[in-house]
């Protein structure tokens, strides 16, 4: 809405309270400002809205804090306390009243670490720290771990205790430090650049857990320090963070390749569960034994079809067949030598029969003789053919004799 200055034109309550809103609205510092003061008169409405004035020795701010930003207080602000409240300046046109319209609410104390923490964060997001593109994957079977914690930390004992249950086979090398107070964070640079040196110059160091318990934000500020987020940046070995409890969040959490909720979480993070190992090997080595026990299986198949093939084919089938074969036609063969043989003999007789009809024989045993030449041989038909005194030889049925012609 747009107001001409020095013009007649006379304006209602309504008009002049929505120009003096778009007024805050379109001024930038008016909507991102931190307001620092003490809280009075705090209510909650049933709705869940908060509604509170921020005051200190000289003027008063009312405020409000809706409901789904309220929820997400650790716990609601009382009367008198000192509290830093970030949000933005706006009209509440029905009562022709400013209010700050408040979206973060911590104490004031605080307030300032939160801010410095809002900085480095972004200026490190900046240069890309953060990029997800940068982290590293961890080793899936670490031999050597690296631990940057307090010797005398609780955190130690539940870290190695795990470790232990877990995964008892890796080697833990300690790299003691501080973790907070204004010593910790170039102890804690120290400890890690000390752990890579190791790594390149006696053994490998697969994995770092940086790691410390719960604490207040002063007592975990060591691991917003910016030296310590460059360390981890720069370090060759992938670094595990566990600090604090799980809602607790640090620079060196979106610096490391990997953010656990708690020190047990990074131990438990950094190496594989030797029982769940146990149930993964039982179950491959009964796979493995099923699926060679089914080749197994086919190969006999295989073998014992080849071998009825062999069986089959075998040079000692062959010839008991041929030999089969040999016998077979033998006895073929003396079945139609035998079959001609009778054939041939019963013509044979037949002949024979037929011959001895006809056969001079016969005739002689009818007492018939037949006269040949004694000299000659020659059959004597005619008595012309002989003279008196020539020898001759008279055949019989029976015999043969010799005579001579008178």
């Amino acid at each position: 809405m747009a107001i001409s200055v020095g013009s007649d034109h006379i304006y209602s309550v309504s008009q002049l309270t929505a120009y003096i809103k778009s007024v805050f609205q379109m001024d930038p510092f008016l909507q991102d400002l931190w307001v620092e003061g003490e809280v009075s008169n705090f209510s909650r409405a049933a709705s869940g809205h908060c509604y509170f004035t921020l005051k200190d020795e000289r003027a008063a701010l009312n405020c409000v804090m809706w409901r789904s930003q309220a929820e997400w207080l650790p716990s609601l602000p009382r009367d008198g306390e000192a509290v830093l409240a970030h949000g933005a300046i706006s009209v509440y046109e029905a009562r022709g009243i400013y209010q700050l319209y408040v979206d973060i609410l911590q104490p004031a104390g605080l307030g300032r670490l939160y801010l410095e923490f809002e900085a480095l964060k972004q200026k490190l997001a900046r240069e890309g720290l953060f990029d997800q593109a940068r982290k590293r994957p961890l080793p899936r079977f670490p031999q050597r771990i690296g631990l940057v914690t307090s010797p005398q930390a609780a955190a130690l004992q539940d870290i190695l205790r795990t470790l232990s249950a877990r995964y008892p086979l890796a080697d833990v090398l300690l790299a003691p430090t501080l973790v907070q107070g204004d010593e910790a964070p170039p102890q804690i640079v120290a400890a890690i650049a000390a752990l890579n040196r190791w790594s390149a110059e006696r053994e490998p160091v697969d994995v770092i857990i940086l790691a410390r318990g719960g604490g207040s934000l002063e007592e975990l500020w060591a691991f917003n320090d910016e030296r310590v987020a460059r360390a981890i940046a720069a370090s060759a070995i992938p670094i595990v963070t566990g600090v604090g409890h799980e809602t607790d969040f640090t620079i060196a959490d979106f610096v490391a390749d990997l953010r656990a909720p708690t020190p047990t979480g990074a131990a438990a993070a950094v190496v594989p569960d030797v029982r769940e190992l146990a149930v993964q090997v039982h179950g491959l080595a009964a796979r493995l034994a099923e699926q060679v026990m089914g080749y197994i299986v086919i190969r006999r198949e295989a073998l014992a079809r080849q071998e009825r093939a062999l069986a089959r084919n075998s040079p000692l089938q062959i010839m008991a067949h041929y030999r089969q074969r040999v016998d077979e036609l033998s006895r073929a063969a003396a079945v139609a030598w035998m079959h001609q043989w009778t054939l041939r003999r019963e013509r044979l007789a037949g002949l024979r029969g037929r011959l001895e009809a006809v056969s001079p024989l016969e005739v002689l045993a009818r007492g018939y003789a037949i006269v040949r030449h004694g000299e000659t041989g020659k059959v004597v038909c005619r008595v012309a053919q002989v003279a008196s005194g020539d020898p001759i030889a008279v055949r019989v049925q029976d015999g043969e004799f010799g005579a001579e012609v008178k």
